[in-house]
């Protein structure tokens, strides 16, 4: 393990493998570097990149600093990004894709070329919209450190079944999911107003002026797939791909062909 200071003295800690052009990894909600498709999609990669891929703050091996922004979070991807040497490709999933737009956004961010895998957003009437109060209520019950009803909450969000979502508490995932709630409000933060029936809002991410991959899976949700052709059209250098048989859980062997071609061209 390998670690950067970012600019709030927040320690983050990350995995380097590979060699070749730096390539930056951006996990989702509930992942870091022991437990999410961050390890396997670097293994694929490394024979082509020298790729870093970390836990972001509050999670894994990574400290903590109060309060949160989703500044704060995008200074940490600066920390990592100047310990790569200032030029790096990005990929981001899920809650990722967003946080990595963040810091692709920021003056002299360092990024020169983006991909992105289903940024989650319902930008339309096609899918069940996040309730008004979905970040209170979630700031409420990790205020109350109740862990599994976090959880709970998010999956439900996300559209896990109910018999699902009892099969899982009954088993050792759930104890690491439990481990890492108190960062869910983060992610809800770092999407901002994409999950409520809104169009994304045109200034956002206008300064992402480097070219961007915008990948969505053919079997995914219509609203999901809806709203990365939006992601897409709205970015001011993008292309938009789908990756048949797909959805949120994609899988690496699928990843890794496309990533590297995108990320070599």
């Amino acid at each position: 393990m390998s670690t950067v200071t970012s600019a709030d003295g927040t320690t983050i800690a990350y995995t380097k493998v590979g060699s070749g052009p730096a390539l930056i990894l951006v996990d989702g909600a509930l992942c870091h570097r022991d437990f999410g498709p961050m390890a396997d999609l670097a293994d694929g990669l490394a024979a082509r990149f020298t790729v870093y891929f970390y836990d972001r703050r509050g999670r894994g091996e990574s400290t903590d600093t109060a309060p949160y922004a989703v500044e704060r979070e995008a200074e940490d991807l600066e920390a990592l990004i100047a310990e790569a040497g200032g030029d790096v490709l990005m990929y981001g999933c899920s809650s990722g894709a967003a946080l990595a737009l963040e810091a692709a956004k920021r003056p002299g961010s360092g990024v020169r070329k983006l991909a992105l895998y289903e940024l989650p957003a319902i930008t339309d009437d096609t899918g069940k919209q996040w309730p008004p109060d979905l970040l209170s209520r979630t700031d409420e019950l990790v205020a109350a450190d109740r862990r599994s009803d976090t959880v709970k909450l998010f999956m439900k969000t996300v559209g896990t079944p109910s018999f699902v979502i009892a099969i899982m508490r009954r088993t050792k995932v759930w104890k690491r999911l439990m481990a890492v709630a108190h960062t869910i409000p983060y992610d809800f933060r770092v999407l901002g107003d994409t999950g409520y029936g809104k169009p994304f809002p045109a200034d956002r991410w206008s300064a992402v002026t480097q070219p961007t991959l915008v990948m969505v899976g053919g079997k995914s949700p219509e609203y999901m797939r809806n709203s990365q052709r939006r992601l897409a059209e709205l970015l001011p250098n993008a292309e938009h791909r789908t990756l048949p048989g797909q959805t949120h859980m994609v899988k690496a062997a699928v990843q890794v062909p496309v990533l590297a071609e995108y990320f070599s061209s």
